[in-house]
């Protein structure tokens, strides 16, 4: 459940938080973290290339295992984590073989807990899988694209993607923007669902929040002059004036595709996920 404020201010009315009941009270692993200069938005040059990013408090990097190379190592969860750098939270492993990493913690994982990678396995939450190993109708996140790479797809929190049918070695899976895809059945995958579900229900409740997630204003177009925005200018409260939105550049803004056509992995997709 999410943490509600009581009303003592316009901000605190209706703001939502998250509850940490179910975090460990430890402090992060010190050989996995480090300090870091976030992008905010901008390129090497400097320059502004994705508006309305910048500010924000400072973080610490926490590093996160997201091969989880090491098969049939067994590890044990120390604990589950908060990341400010991510939505969904993290689990310290520690491996018996005394190695300690952070990964992605899917729900239902306690401490004490025991996972482990390898190619057949039992389907624990946690557990990490070859594809060819795991049975239809079964929930998946942290999912490798290509057999040895590190997981991409799948990594929010409260997000899962799900088995559908395996042949010619593939294994079609259901990604959470409902767009059907195939993988090779020797790509890896996490059994379970991330954790942190209540993260869409959070209200962050007032400007100053954005501010400390690094989210600068947003001024809406029909606000602006002609010469800043297509869709400025006119007395008063005006429609753009024109059939579909733009950019500030004039490129269209809603409805555009923006994948590259030559990607490599396009002829992985089955079906285009629903507009």
């Amino acid at each position: 459940m999410s943490k509600q404020y009581k009303p003592t201010s316009s901000g605190r009315r209706g703001m939502l938080g998250y509850d940490f009941s179910d975090l460990s009270g430890v402090k992060p692993l010190k050989s996995k973290r480090w300090g870091f200069q976030r992008a905010v938005g901008r390129n090497n040059k400097g320059e502004v290339t994705v508006r309305h990013r910048g500010g924000g408090v400072k973080r610490l990097y926490r590093e996160i295992d997201w091969q989880q190379g090491k098969l049939d190592i067994p590890a044990k969860v120390f604990s589950i984590e908060y990341d400010p750098n991510r939505t969904a939270r993290i689990a310290r492993l520690h491996y018996n073989d005394g190695e300690r990493r952070y990964v992605l913690a899917p729900e239902g994982l306690r401490v004490g807990d025991m996972v482990v990678t390898s190619e057949k396995g039992s389907l624990k939450p946690g557990n990490r899988l070859q594809l060819k190993n795991i049975p239809q109708g079964t929930e998946v996140y942290n999912i490798e694209m290509f057999p040895g790479s590190k997981a991409a797809l799948v990594r929010s929190a409260g997000s899962k993607a799900m088995i559908l049918s395996r042949d010619a070695g593939y294994v079609q899976i259901q990604l959470p923007s409902s767009e059907l895809r195939k993988f090779p059945e020797r790509c890896f995958a996490s059994i379970g669902r991330l954790s942190n579900q209540e993260h869409n229900s959070i209200v962050l409740g007032k400007a100053g929040r954005s501010r400390w997630l690094g989210i600068r204003p947003a001024v809406r177009g029909t606000a602006m002059n002609p010469v800043d925005h297509p869709h400025g200018g006119g007395e008063g409260v005006q429609p753009i004036g024109m059939p579909h939105p733009k950019t500030p550049w004039g490129k269209p803004a809603l409805g555009v595709k923006t994948r590259k056509q030559k990607q490599a992995s396009t002829k992985f997709i089955m079906r285009r996920r629903k507009k």
